[in-house]
């Protein structure tokens, strides 16, 4: 699938109310632009299709699943374009296909390449190749040769493509510096997706694989490699999370069987056992505690912690024995992909085979059970919320709008083109979401001249 980059601009006129109510916000890793700004008086419509509410839209060439980025007006995504035939990424979750080492050898020359695209417009402002060449290790069907979000500090770009390496750019496009990263081995060829994340001078990476397993803190500023330590796991594909809390600063990093905690230098501080065969949602910290869930579909025990500061050591529950002080509560759920997403105290958690959950995310008591989305399929993209509601998008592109609260309500469902695949996970920006699908990106925003305000 090589498209050629083609915009198509509805017309959008900016409504100058809703424009003063704000600045410009900016997202700058995965998962960070869930919900809007704090104190945003605007947000994104809640309705909207291939057409409706469409400010631009311009398709994407090759493939990718990185969510975009955004600073100062302009966003930064990724993708891999092939010169050969690409197969069609494969919605839901098989058996058949499984394999990916057992795919016939892709020996197509691809570009790894990193966009920078106008927020106001969709126009492209600048695009680079990364590398050129044959794509070193296999991937499955379902995942790409881009799937890692790049991050910013605001004055470079950092977009990391696991079995190549890591490429930082300045915010004009020039490439400043590459760490290279040699190709390993992932279970069953399944390929890579953990995405950077950068805090104050360097910038942190981890390539959990089938051979050689490590987290590594670079200087951001030079690419030269600051400490790397090795990390006694496998193939995995969790985003670190840093976490600054009233006692330290910790990397914590979600992974196969457990979840791990480092101090700034690499030094393993606490683990605590997830029990599942890939765990794959982003920890993440509200109000002083940190969630760390997982729960694959088949193999392995779904887990979901609520951990205090402080913890050394294994702290995983042993049953008979008193729960370790520092987890706040824990429960035997979790998603597979989704991220669980924390609004007014509660917790959701959306799992992959379309069923949502609500906690107390400070209690761990149960707000409602598993309830079934209607048609809602399969979903891999974390959810998202703004005004009253919760959003969900699922593999074929459609949007299930949620009431927030305690009794599940599917208000109504947002629907785009039939090419539109959805895996990554959508970004707020003020008054716009943008929403990357296996052919384009979306810029939805009101085109009706009504301001979206948050007391709606």
């Amino acid at each position: 699938m090589h498209r050629v980059l083609l915009f198509t601009l509805t017309a959008a006129f900016s409504f100058v109310y809703a424009s003063a109510l704000h600045a410009e916000t900016n997202v700058t890793e995965f998962l960070l632009g869930r919900q809007p700004a704090e104190g945003a008086a605007v947000h994104p419509p809640e309705r909207w299709s291939a057409t409706e509410n469409v400010d631009w839209k311009v398709d994407l060439p090759g493939l990718g699943w990185s969510s975009p980025i955004v600073w100062d007006g302009k966003i930064y995504l990724t993708s891999c374009v092939s010169t050969g035939e690409v197969r069609e990424p494969r919605k839901g979750l098989y058996l058949e296909d499984l394999n990916a080492n057992n795919y016939p050898v892709d020996d197509a020359e691809h570009t790894w390449n990193v966009y920078c695209l106008d927020l106001a417009t969709g126009e492209m402002i600048w695009e680079h190749e990364a590398h050129k060449g044959i794509p070193p290790k296999p991937h499955h069907i379902k995942n790409t040769l881009a799937s890692e979000t790049p991050v910013t500090d605001g004055e470079r770009v950092y977009a990391l493509f696991g079995n190549l390496g890591l490429y930082c750019y300045d915010l004009d496009g020039e490439l400043l510096w590459t760490y290279e990263i040699k190709p390993r081995d992932t279970q069953m060829g399944w390929g890579t997706s953990m995405s950077p994340t950068v805090h104050k001078d360097r910038i942190y990476v981890v390539n959990d694989n089938e051979e050689d397993s490590w987290l590594i803190a670079l200087d951001k500023l030079t690419g030269e490699e600051v400490w790397k330590v090795p990390r006694d796991t496998k193939t995995n594909y969790s985003t670190p999370y840093v976490w600054e809390n009233p006692l330290r600063t910790e990397i914590v990093i979600n992974g196969k069987l457990f979840t791990r905690s480092y101090d700034l230098e690499g030094n393993e501080l606490w683990r605590v056992e997830g029990k599942s065969a890939i765990a794959i949602p982003r920890p993440f910290e509200q109000f002083g505690l940190l969630f760390v869930s997982s729960g694959h579909v088949a193999f392995g025990e779904n887990r979901t912690y609520a951990i205090r500061p402080g913890a050394s050591g294994d702290i995983s529950p042993v049953e008979g024995e008193p729960v370790s002080e520092f987890i706040e509560w824990h429960t035997h759920t979790g998603p597979y992909h989704p991220t669980p997403l924390l609004v007014d105290g509660n917790l959701y958690m959306l799992l992959d085979y379309g069923f949502m959950l609500c906690y107390d995310a400070k209690t761990g008591e149960e707000v409602y059970g598993k309830k079934r989305i209607p048609n809602g399929r399969r979903f891999t993209s974390s959810p998202w919320t703004y005004g009253d509601k919760i959003y969900c998008l699922n593999e074929d592109g459609v949007t299930f709008v949620i009431q927030k609260g305690a009794d599940f309500d599917v208000l109504y469902e947002n629907e785009l083109a039939e090419d539109d695949m959805g895996m990554a996970t959508p970004v707020i920006i003020d008054d716009r979401l943008l929403l990357r699908t296996s052919a384009r990106l979306y810029c939805i925003r009101a085109t009706d001249n009504v301001a979206n305000t948050s007391g709606d």
